[in-house]
């Protein structure tokens, strides 16, 4: 019986037939290069086209992260500043990201025709399912502004399973009140539709400074092509339904949430982490990317993802409620409060035993 030899076989990627080895190598920083830009898609859904960019490669038993942006913006001018700043990186090299882009918010989309009925901010929500069908995604973990923030929590109230957890920016549960629609209309008699979203978006004090950033998006806002299309979703913002939220009743959120600046009243306190950045003005995503990225992967931590990062600004002095949940695959813990005082930069407590403390 011939002697059995042992081949040792070095290529772990086929060749194309004719594909030098140098070819290959080519081909494959070219897949990267094309990953690291993001790929574009476009899926039909029942109430429309919806576009969204996709970075990075799925991993495994990690959710994505899906982001949603605010009125007047699009997914690049509205979380840009955030995921390209450095600290950042070390988050999205361990999940994919999915941005969603409004439909008519994409860069280069055509102006919708005259009496073109606008999606709702609810009918928008039913949008992310067939995104998330097209990509084969099980679960995600949310990241919204505004507008955005109320649509990923009404998609988080229907499909409370496909949430791991999220992140709300600002976010307003409320629907208009008669009071909030007799200070629109005197506001829309006297000013435009791009000063109307500016002033949604950022402070009285903000936009009296005139900061390098203010006259950045108020540039992109007044001379954006798609304008009218932004006017839509801006009007589908403002007749947005109310959530409902009740702490201690039925309509809550399942997951645990990262909640920065509004809305802490009503949500549940021990999924609830509250952050108060100071000096963070309404869109603290642009303002403050360090801040927000650090608290982001203390959130992460606390879901049981990420357990070795490194935190550069912030450091947990008590972690009793989070050693529990270190176990990506085992039952994460749900229990924590977090909020930062405004003047010291201290990150405050919640009940005992549920309590985390950071410092800046």
């Amino acid at each position: 019986m011939a002697e059995l030899q042992e081949v040792q076989i070095t290529e772990e990627k086929p060749l194309l037939p004719g594909q030098t080895p140098e070819a290959a190598k080519e081909a494959e920083l070219a897949a990267q290069i094309l990953l690291d830009q993001g790929q574009t898609h476009s899926v039909e859904t029942p109430y429309g086209s919806v576009t969204f960019t996709v970075y990075g490669t799925p991993k495994p038993k990690r959710p994505a992260i899906l982001t949603y942006h605010d009125v007047g913006l699009n997914y690049k001018s509205c979380f840009q500043p955030l995921f390209q700043f450095g600290d950042m990186q070390e988050i999205i090299q361990n999940f994919v990201r999915v941005h969603v882009d409004a439909p008519g918010m994409e860069e280069g989309a055509p102006v919708f025709p005259l009496g073109y009925q606008y999606p709702s901010l609810d009918q928008l929500a039913d949008m992310i399912p067939c995104v998330l069908q097209y990509l084969n995604f099980s679960t995600v973990i949310g990241v919204g502004v505004g507008a955005g923030a109320y649509i990923l929590s009404r998609y988080a109230l229907n499909h409370p399973d496909t949430v791991e957890g999220l992140v709300l920016i600002n976010i307003d549960p409320n629907a208009k009140g008669w009071m909030d629609w007799a200070a629109h209309k005197l506001t829309g008699l006297t000013s435009s539709i791009p000063e109307m979203i500016l002033g949604h978006l950022f402070s009285q004090e903000e936009l009296s400074g005139n900061s390098e950033l203010i006259q950045k998006y108020r540039n992109i806002i007044t001379h954006a092509p798609n304008l009218d299309n932004i006017e839509l979703y801006w009007n589908s913002y403002n007749n947005r339904r109310d959530l409902n939220f009740e702490r201690g009743g039925d309509i809550t959120l399942k997951c645990p949430v990262m909640l920065v600046v509004e809305c802490n009243s009503k949500l549940d306190p021990t999924q609830t982490s509250f952050l108060k950045m100071a000096d963070s003005g309404g869109q603290p995503q642009l303002t403050q990317p360090g801040k927000l990225t650090e608290a982001f992967k203390y959130f992460l931590q606390g879901m049981g993802y990420m357990a070795s990062s490194c935190m550069t600004r912030l450091s947990r002095s008590r972690t009793a409620s989070l050693t529990s949940a270190a176990s990506i695959d085992g039952n994460r813990s749900r229990s924590r409060t977090l909020s930062q005082s405004s003047e010291s930069g201290t990150l405050s407590s919640g009940p005992p035993g549920h309590t985390m403390e950071v410092s800046c």
